[in-house]
């Protein structure tokens, strides 16, 4: 499990992180959302012990990071930009990190540059920028730890090799834990994957939730009816949306999908029908009701 408990880092005047707290849970998929700047890198370099916080405390299974490498070699870090030494191959990149990762599985290294069709013998810094992404998550996977952080993985990649991606994220997770820490400004690209979401902005966590509490707690509908109505008409729905097309009307409430029919029913509409959301319309809604727009902080 990583325990963020009040941590701050600053670079001069600038707040990078600021008294943040989290907690993710071992064999879940934790998504941190942020726009540019909001602190996301930071974050994981403070997670996987590149910087040292300034003040607080971050620790991994009960363990400081930072200057520990025994704990350390339980995490595999893949930056926006990785680095790879100069003039090198995947098959020399592949011995260092079994030199450092004493749980790295050559084999399935082997099996993956064949399915991703990279060339093993190929010099690195002559791959375009979603290859060298792939041959990271490649390294990643392949480490045997149990933490892997990811900045902007999916960015660069195409759609089939996000989606291949996304599986062996599952895979990892299915056979022996594996906890995922991925940064992203982009909803729609975590959607499917992550249990678990953190919305970071100007270095601080506006909050954290379970995905699937999300998903329950808040429900959108579209119906029609004969009069007019107004947003109050719905009471008592918590309403966080509401939107009129002519006799379309579409809400977003803070109710069970049970709760919210019943309502609705009472209502005797001549149509509706409650309609799934996206985790993009999930953090409109909750982020409006703290006081934010979210379309500012993520575009």
């Amino acid at each position: 499990m990583i325990q963020a408990t009040d941590v701050t880092k600053c670079f001069g005047a600038i707040h990078a992180i600021d008294r943040v707290s989290a907690q993710i849970r071992d064999g879940s998929v934790f998504g941190l959302i942020g726009s540019n700047g909001a602190g996301k890198s930071t974050f994981l370099r403070l997670a996987a012990g590149v910087l040292k916080p300034d003040s607080g405390s971050l620790e991994v299974d009960g363990e400081t990071v930072y200057e520990n490498p025994a704990v350390k070699r339980k995490i595999f870090y893949i930056s926006d930009d990785q680095y790879f030494y100069a003039n090198t191959t995947p098959e020399e990149m592949r011995d260092f990190y079994a030199r450092v990762y004493p749980q790295f599985d050559k084999g399935r290294f082997q099996q993956l540059m064949q399915s991703f069709e990279l060339d093993m013998g190929r010099k690195v810094n002559t791959f375009s920028k979603g290859m060298k992404k792939q041959l990271s998550v490649i390294c990643g996977v392949c480490a045997g730890t149990d933490y892997l952080f990811c900045d902007e993985t999916f960015d660069g990649l195409d759609p089939v090799a996000r989606q291949a991606v996304k599986s062996l994220f599952a895979d990892g997770i299915a056979q022996r834990g594996l906890t995922p820490v991925v940064a992203s400004h982009n909803l729609r690209e975590l959607e499917d994957i992550c249990d678990h979401v953190g919305l970071l902005h100007r270095g601080g966590i506006l909050f954290s939730r379970d995905l699937d509490d999300m998903k329950l707690g808040i429900n959108k509908v579209q119906c029609v009816f004969d009069d007019p109505m107004r947003r109050e008409d719905f009471a008592p729905l918590e309403v966080l949306q509401f939107e009129q097309r002519g006799s379309l009307y579409t809400v977003t409430a803070r109710a069970n999908r049970e709760d919210l029919t019943a309502r609705i029913q009472e209502m005797r509409p001549i149509f509706f029908e409650v309609l799934p959301l996206t985790l993009e319309e999930i953090f409109i809604s909750e982020t409006e009701v703290c006081g934010y727009d979210i379309k500012k902080l993520l575009f």
